[in-house]
């Protein structure tokens, strides 16, 4: 035998979707909606700002004079870009 109609499951997905519809007409209910499903989406997957303090900016883009092996890699990185200008482009 066939079956007939719409099933059950049907039934309880439409009225949970017209139940979800009704309650977020009212604009409190869709802040609240937001607020949650944001809280959801950054404990799943957090951002790069939410790990920003645990990053080590101490230094960064202000290296000190004396600080002789950073001073190194920037002034060899930037040699680097120079020279690689130089061979492709000129």
């Amino acid at each position: 035998m066939m079956k007939k109609g719409f099933g059950m499951g049907s039934l309880v997905a439409v009225g949970i979707g017209a139940s979800a519809a009704v309650w977020l007409s009212n604009k409190p209910n869709r802040i609240k909606a937001e607020s949650m499903l944001r809280d959801w989406k950054n404990k799943v997957a957090p951002n790069v700002y939410a790990k920003s303090d645990q990053l080590p900016i101490d230094k960064g883009g202000n290296p000190h004079p004396k600080d002789f092996p950073d001073n190194d890699m920037v002034s060899e990185g930037a040699q680097y870009a120079v020279q690689f200008y130089n061979e492709k482009i000129q």
